[in-house]
Formats: C-alpha cells, structure tokens, sequence
C-alpha cells in the first residue's frame, strides 16, 4: 500500500511526460468489436446493453436531441470503463480529477444551452423567470436563477469527482487496516477483509451508476433545451 493516502490521485508520468493522455485513449482499445456477421456472445451482450441504455436515455427526445445519442452513448462507456479500470491495483483514474470532469460537463452543458437559445429562445429565457413571480421578487429570481444554471456543469463535475474519490479512500484506508490487522489478530483480520470485498462490490456497482447519472443528467439538460 502507498505511504501517501493520496499518491494513488497524482496524474502518472513516463520520462517525466505525463500518461495521463495514454490511459484516457486506453479504455476504448477494450471494447471488442466482431468482423464476421454472426456476433458471439459477449459481442451480442454488448450491443444489447447498448441499446438498451441508449434507448432508455433518447426516449423522452426529440428528433433534434437524438442526434446527440452517439456523443452520449460514447460518454457513458467512457466514463464507466474508465471508471472500472481505476479499481485495478497500482491504477490511476483520470476521473478522479476534477480538472478533466470539468473538461467533458462544460462543453456538453454549453452545447445544450447553446442549442436552447438557438432553437426556442423564448423558453430558454422563460426558465429565468418562473410564471407569477412578484414584481419585487423578480430581479433577485434572475440572479438565482442564473447562477442556478451556471453552476450545474460544476455539479456535474464535482459530483462524479467526489463519489470516485470517496469510495478510492476508503478501499484504501480499509485495505491498510486489513494489512496492519494481519499481524495482530486473524479473525479481526477475516472480518476487516470481508468487509473490504464487499466495499469492492460496491465500488463496482458505483463505477457504472456514477457514469450512468453524469450522462443521463447531461441527457435532461439536452431535453430542456430541445
């Protein structure tokens, strides 16, 4: 285990050049593809949960938000590949980085905004001032309501950041317990390891919610926008 509690954030260098850019291109090397026209089974699984997933995300959208199901059916395979490969040993997560997080919510939040004020100007403005609304309320519900909307690509950002980040510390701080424990008493030692499987778990279960909330939240700003 790292001295550091957190070395194991700290973006990688080789030679002094930073990695980081290698292990974000990794993870699609990982997705297999078929040449033949009958799929085997894990080709067959894949684009079933494909499909299944993209289907779920693009129902409530419009023809024009459609086009955008391939920009986020790629964004959640990124994010939880990514994601599954930090949990490896000796591995680094790139979104555990608030930095690149930042990078991937600011562009798809402003395309979506963008794209609201492009095509229905009048609803996207509407959104500022809420139906009914007192006169002397009003100037103080734009700048709420403004800030509201500015802020929610930080929220998409510092959300995936943070439950990443949690749930690496603690297998961390549970698997130097479970090394120190083994010295001492073995059957603190078998429950403290037991524990830290079924934390494992968990991080696995999180790897994919986390991808599936930061683009189905990037999917709802989409839809109030088109």
């Amino acid at each position: 285990m790292n001295e550091n509690l957190f070395a194991s954030f700290i973006a990688p260098t080789i030679l002094g050049l930073p990695a980081a850019v290698l292990i974000i291109l990794f993870p699609p090397l990982l997705i297999p593809t078929s040449k033949y026209l009958i799929n085997n089974r894990l080709i067959t699984t894949q684009q079933w949960l494909i499909k299944l997933t993209s289907k779920q995300m693009m129902t409530m959208h419009n023809t024009k938000g459609r086009t955008w199901s391939l920009m986020l059916v790629s964004l959640i395979i990124f994010i939880a590949t990514t994601n599954l490969l930090g949990l490896l040993p000796h591995s680094f997560t790139p979104t555990t980085q608030l930095s690149m997080n930042l990078a991937m919510a600011i562009p798809l939040w402003a395309g979506a905004v963008i794209m609201g004020f492009r095509s229905k100007i009048k609803n996207a403005l509407a959104h500022f001032l809420p139906q009914g609304t007192p006169t002397p309320l009003i100037p103080m519900l734009v700048i709420i309501e403004t800030i509201s909307l500015l802020i929610q690509p930080m929220a998409l950002a510092v959300r995936l950041t943070a439950n990443i980040t949690a749930g690496h510390l603690l297998t961390h701080l549970i698997g130097s317990a479970t090394l120190a424990m083994s010295t001492i008493n073995l059957p603190s030692t078998l429950i403290i390891f037991t524990i830290l499987i079924l934390l494992t778990i968990l991080e696995i279960a999180v790897a994919l919610i986390q991808a599936y909330v930061f683009t189905l939240l990037v999917s709802l700003y989409l839809h109030d926008n088109t």
